[in-house]
């Protein structure tokens, strides 16, 4: 399990020292992201993927749960009250949960797509200012240290949360 770290620095130099700080702390280089203002340049950064920006994710769960459920309920319909001359069996309500669990997450999750993540509007007029917000996703168990390196290391760097838990995918 990980923990995402959320550090608000105030320019690219300041991103890429920590970006160092944490490969030496042994935190792969592909757990550290940035989010910085359009044009602004991050050279040896990873920037955010599409994952992080909006609220792609949190759509596909809505969706997938909404989904199976309407699901349910039609196969439920369907069942109980079957199309003349059609003998429907039980196991219709798993394909129709399934298929509306696969679509609500289609559906739901492009939709987010388009949405900015909710978590990050804090960090908005910050980003527009010109500062960079740096995403660390660390192993639960060392986010008390990781804190305190980067307080320690980098008294610029704002320590601006933790997230409490981070999807397995991204």
């Amino acid at each position: 399990m990980r923990r995402r770290l959320y550090f608000m620095v105030p320019d690219t130099h300041s991103a890429r020292r920590i970006r160092d700080e944490l490969l030496l702390a042994r935190i792969e280089d592909s757990h550290i992201h940035v989010m910085a203002k359009d044009g602004m340049p991050l050279e040896g950064l990873h920037e955010a993927s599409i994952l992080q920006k909006t609220d792609f994710i949190h759509g596909a769960e809505t969706g997938l749960a909404v989904g199976g459920g309407l699901g349910i309920i039609a196969g439920l319909v369907a069942v109980f009250f079957p199309p003349a001359g059609v003998d429907l069996q039980l196991v219709t309500i798993l394909l129709t949960a399934l298929i509306g669990a696969a679509f609500g997450a289609w559906v739901a999750s492009m939709v987010a797509s388009s949405i900015p993540n909710s978590r990050l509007k804090t960090f908005e007029s910050a980003i527009a200012a010109g500062h960079v917000l740096m995403m660390a996703d660390v192993p639960a168990g060392r986010v008390e240290e990781i804190k305190k390196l980067i307080a320690a290391q980098h008294p610029e760097a704002m320590n601006s949360g933790i997230e409490p838990t981070i999807p397995a995918f991204p």
